[in-house]
């Protein structure tokens, strides 16, 4: 492509080349670069692209875009925001695919990912359509999977996602959009039919530093997005209400004023059943996914689905053959009388759902197994230590990713929450022998909560990702004699 035409809607600060050079692609990872391509120098947290700005010319970049320009002379085209400029440039290659599906964004601390999966449910039962998933499982085109490395992954790998959907025949694409994502232009320039909004709870202020900061990120979405679907019981859907500028359409369990309700909820051990009450229609759904934040999980989806002019019977109906999401509450097989449980609770509000959900149908003790990342929201650590001794009967504290802490001080940190609470408990930081301990004293009734994890297999310590599958070690566990 040539770079006139690959510069379309990027604002340069300068140049010193002209428009007439051919590119063979676009890289910010001079690990991959290609002779030909167009290297962007991205600032980063803990390196910055243009330490590497040499290094990609005598790969045989064509051209560098950065913030700042090296002083030596150089194929230089500069930017007021690299991340930006990627973003402008990764649609421009890609041909904008997002302009040939409808597709809509899922933001919010929890329930992004089962929001996601149930949308792409929702739309293959009612419309029959192939559906796109980008999402923190993984990335899926209609029924194949790709591997995911992170929530919302850079521009340029969104972009080649959203082309390689379109090609395969996608009509719609699914997406969860976190608020990194947002802040550092990942989905710049998506023109997201419906953006839905689940809730708010503290997590990421290691990076947004405050819970306004993290409250603006999300609602970034809206200003991209056709029509807005807003929780209207979590007080950030209820000021996005207020305030953003697209239409809007709410949900709740409590509030009667919203487009859409829940009501005559029940909860079951393995299943949810609500009446969906809009105006005009009503219809009873049953989702055979248990917990009670699964009712906002559907009441977000089947909202979704309105604004896209679905039948609300036609909604329930696909929802009711769902499936649930791999880590989100996921029963583990197991020859036992007690229950073991894989949920991907990593924030406090996630915490406390899911201990609150397994109390519901627990008729022993609340098992609770958890631990908090490393390099992460610190504040949020004594909060869980907290939650996990008032919800559950017996805790314990290990480790999660550490990364590059020390697991000693991560569980100090929590340990410093519970207080005088009483509730019994064991820390044991290595967390395969957490597990090996927590199944090996697991009595009749209890329900074994392993949170924290959910989808993973792997630990990262010391910046080193260890395989570690909680399934795994549950399965080799009971396979030891004397263990069945």
């Amino acid at each position: 492509m040539r770079l006139e035409k690959l510069l379309s809607g990027v604002a340069l600060t300068g140049r010193t080349l002209d428009g007439d050079v051919e590119l063979s692609g676009i890289s910010y990872d001079t690990r991959d670069i290609a002779p030909g391509a167009l290297f962007v120098a991205l600032p980063g947290y803990k390196t910055d692209g243009h330490k590497f700005i040499r290094e990609a010319l005598e790969k045989g970049a064509a051209a560098v875009v950065c913030e700042r320009a090296p002083e030596e002379p150089g194929p230089w085209l500069t930017v007021a925001d690299a991340r930006a400029a990627l973003a402008a440039l990764s649609a421009n290659w890609f041909g904008h695919p997002a302009r040939e599906m409808t597709v809509l964004g899922v933001t919010g601390t929890n329930g992004k990912t089962t929001t996601t999966y149930l949308l792409k449910a929702m739309l293959e039962g009612v419309l029959g359509a192939r559906v796109g998933l980008i999402g923190t499982n993984q990335n899926m085109i209609g029924e194949k999977s790709l591997p995911a490395h992170r929530t919302t992954p850079e521009s340029y790998e969104v972009q080649k996602l959203l082309r390689e959907m379109a090609d395969a025949g996608c009509t719609h694409a699914v997406m969860e959009v976190s608020s990194h994502a947002l802040v550092l232009h990942r989905v710049d320039g998506i023109p997201f039919r419906t953006g839905v909004f689940t809730n708010l709870t503290q997590d990421h202020l290691d990076f947004h530093k405050t819970m306004e900061n993290y409250r603006a990120a999300k609602g970034l979405l809206f200003r991209q997005t056709a029509t807005a679907v807003l929780n209207l019981d979590d007080e950030a859907g209820r000021f996005y209400a207020e305030c953003v500028d697209c239409p809007t359409f709410t949900y709740s369990e409590n509030k009667d004023e919203a487009d859409l309700t829940a009501k005559n909820i029940r909860l079951f051990p393995d299943r949810v059943e609500f009446e969906a009450v809009t105006l005009g229609a009503i219809s009873r759904v049953k989702l055979p996914i248990p917990g009670g934040f699964t009712i906002y999980n559907a009441l977000g989806v089947i909202a979704c689905g309105l604004t896209l002019g679905l039948p609300l019977p036609d909604i329930v109906r696909a929802l009711g053959t769902a499936r649930g999401v791999k880590g989100r509450i996921e029963v583990v097989p197991t020859p036992t009388d007690y229950t073991v449980i894989i949920d991907y609770a990593h924030t406090p509000d996630a915490l406390e759902n899911i201990l609150t959900t397994v109390r519901g149908f627990t008729p022993g003790r609340v098992v609770c197994l958890f631990g908090c990342g490393g390099d992460r929201d610190r504040s949020k650590r004594p909060i869980m230590g907290g939650i996990a001794a008032d919800l559950a009967d017996f805790v314990v504290f290990t480790s999660d990713n550490p990364r590059t802490e020390d697991p000693r001080a991560i569980l100090e940190d929590i340990l410093a929450g519970v207080g005088e609470s009483g509730t019994p408990n064991v820390v044991i930081s290595d967390r395969r022998e957490a597990i090996r301990w927590a199944l090996a004293n697991a009595r009749a009734g209890d329900v074994l909560v392993l949170a924290g994890k959910g989808h993973e297999t792997y630990q990262e310590i010391d910046g080193v990702q260890h395989h570690l599958d909680e399934r795994e070690e549950v399965a080799a566990y009971f396979q030891e004699p004397g263990n069945r």
